[in-house]
């Protein structure tokens, strides 16, 4: 699974399901000792999955102090909400948010990686509603982006707008 949200999910219900499927094992088993340590195995095998699966950073966006933050494990960025204009998440398998400054030009972020190259947005899961992310930017008091230069948005196709002779 690319999404890590989905992953981290996966991982955590699959090992709970590990877990107790060990549990009953060695609980009707439990004369025979192949039953035992079969579910013994299981009960180890879950833990360990449970355990993992919780260790998956997924992206958090907060505010405090007059700041918007995004996090992703040990990955932190801070902005003042002076900084921040607007924003717009872009779509995709996995999406991400694009912060803007009051000029409406985007912000570049350090790699999320460690690399050098720089992004214009910060990551999130495919998992993450896009309509979540308006809600929340709207009562943080961050306004959407206009990305388009006439009244509204336009329609796209294969990711390129339609030129205005197309248009319907």
């Amino acid at each position: 699974m690319n999404c890590p949200m989905g992953r981290k999910r996966g991982e955590i219900g699959a090992g709970i399901a590990l877990l107790l499927l060990g549990g009953v094992t060695v609980a009707l088993s439990s004369a025979q000792w192949g039953g035992v340590v079969l579910g013994t195995l299981l009960i180890i095998g879950g833990a360990a999955l449970t355990w993992h699966g919780a260790r998956i950073a997924v992206p958090v966006l907060e505010v405090a102090d007059a700041e918007f933050r995004y996090r992703l494990g040990t990955y932190i960025v801070r902005i003042p909400f002076s900084d921040v204009g607007s924003y717009y998440v872009l779509p995709g398998r996995t999406r991400s948010l694009a912060l803007c400054d009051a000029a409406g030009r985007p912000r570049h972020f350090p790699s999320t990686q460690g690399r050098r190259a720089s992004r214009p947005y910060l990551p999130l899961t495919g998992m993450t509603s896009p309509e979540r992310v308006h809600e929340f930017m709207t009562t943080v008091g961050i306004p959407p982006r206009d990305r388009s230069l006439t009244a509204g948005p336009l329609p796209l196709t294969m990711g390129r707008p339609v030129p205005k002779s197309r248009r319907t």
